[in-house]
């Protein structure tokens, strides 16, 4: 496809997206909960033949040479697929916020004020890797009654088109308008320049990749952008806590995937738990093979760990995403010091404590500045089905205009209404 080809593709995307989104916009709860359920069972019904399309993907993936975490996130399994499937099905049986008027209120004039939330219209999508994502935007735009234009990577047009088809045989079953949810056919970079810079069709984009197509996307757009950059998440041992239990979460956070942006990529250690948990928590990095990079308490205490990887932790380490077995680790003083670390480091994703202070809890709670903030549990909770919203388009490190994991409220807008009997303004 040649440049001007992209360029009038895109245009006719964004006319096409801009119509459709009015038809979505008022479009009942009933029709939309009835596409999200038909796309459920087309994705269960359609796994096999969608492995196929993956199966191509995947090979050239790997002929190209991807690196294995993002081969990782290219794959589209059973259990990838059934659980966009039931993501589909949780959003459909959640209640629908088109509409809601929130904060009515009487004032002195006598007219009441309140807001209604209503669907932002368009939203881009550009994504990389994870083909699934496909399905995350597409039912998170059919709940919230937007229109969307997908653009993922290059590496996943196989699979990305297998979906996009059955997510338009979902709208056109219930009676939707199939431009609704439109993927950008063409694998031409050109293509994510021109959906950036349409601000007459497209109200925001939302990235989903590496740093730098992030980096990109937010110096070049005229549209404004739901961003996070990178996922260098925390976990935080406190003195006291339950060792076994910081141990076991730990380890979640960081080996249960390696891939994701909310795996944890740092663990800092209280002083005086240290010596208690570190052999253990480095006995099980060690089996396996996760690579400790640690300041020289750390690995002074570690090194009595047989087959422990350690090697010594640069400054960089502490800022780092790795998305591989690769944790850094430090030894602090206690809570203090690892908040002001996190708050200088960790790129206000996610990060956690593990402690059973209930104070030292609710400060970590309060002074942490990330997205996400967690007690006695694992970073990779740090998501949009886990969190209950359905799906989430993303993750925001933003504080404007969502935080955090992007469900259906974070599609919405909020306009005022107002109401009167004939008042008049003196």
């Amino acid at each position: 496809m040649t440049e001007l080809n992209t360029v009038e593709h895109l245009q006719a995307l964004g006319q096409q997206a801009k119509q459709a989104s009015a038809l979505m916009a008022k479009a009942s709860a009933a029709v939309k909960n009835q596409a999200l359920r038909r796309l459920a069972q087309l994705l269960r019904e359609n796994t096999e033949a969608l492995q196929d399309d993956n199966a191509k993907d995947l090979m050239r993936a790997k002929a190209a040479g991807l690196p294995d975490p993002m081969v990782d996130r290219l794959k589209l399994s059973p259990q990838v697929l059934e659980t966009c499937a039931q993501g589909c099905e949780q959003l459909a049986a959640m209640p629908d916020v088109i509409g809601e008027i929130i904060g009515m209120k009487q004032v002195p004039s006598g007219i009441r004020v309140g807001q209604m939330r209503v669907p932002i219209g368009v939203f881009g999508m550009i994504f990389e890797s994870r083909p699934n994502v496909t399905i995350e935007a597409a039912s998170l735009s059919i709940k919230s009654g937007n229109a969307c234009i997908l653009r993922g990577g290059s590496e996943a047009i196989e699979s990305n088109k297998a979906l996009a088809k059955l997510v338009h045989q979902a709208l056109i079953h219930s009676g939707l308008p199939p431009d609704a949810v439109q993927l950008v056919q063409t694998t031409d970079r050109a293509a994510v320049g021109q959906l950036i810079t349409m601000p007459q069709y497209v109200d925001v984009i939302i990235p989903r990749g590496g740093k730098g197509l992030i980096e990109r996307i937010s110096a070049e757009a005229k549209v404004p952008v739901i961003k996070h950059l990178d996922g260098n998440c925390h976990t935080y041992v406190d003195d006291p806590c339950d060792i076994d239990m910081a141990a076991r979460v730990a380890d979640n956070a960081k080996t249960q995937k390696y891939s994701p942006c909310n795996a944890s990529e740092s663990l800092l250690v209280a002083r005086g738990v240290a010596a208690e948990f570190l052999p253990k928590i480095g006995a099980i990095y060690a089996a396996k093979g996760v690579e400790m990079r640690c300041c020289s308490k750390a690995k002074a205490i570690l090194s009595q760990v047989s087959e422990a990887k350690l090697t010594d932790a640069t400054e960089q380490d502490w800022f780092e995403e790795y998305l591989a077995p690769i944790i850094s680790i430090k030894v602090l003083e206690g809570l203090d010091e690892a908040i002001a670390h996190i708050n200088h480091y960790s790129s206000h994703h996610t990060d956690a404590i593990l402690t059973r202070d209930h104070m030292h809890a609710q400060r970590f709670l309060r002074e942490v500045d990330s997205a996400s903030v967690m007690v006695n549990t694992s970073t990779r909770f740090a998501d949009g089905f886990e969190y209950g919203l359905g799906a989430e388009i993303g993750i925001s490190t933003d504080k404007f205009h969502a935080r955090g994991p992007v469900g259906i409220e974070g599609l919405t807008s909020l306009k005022y209404v107002v109401l009167g009997e004939g008042e008049v303004r003196v």
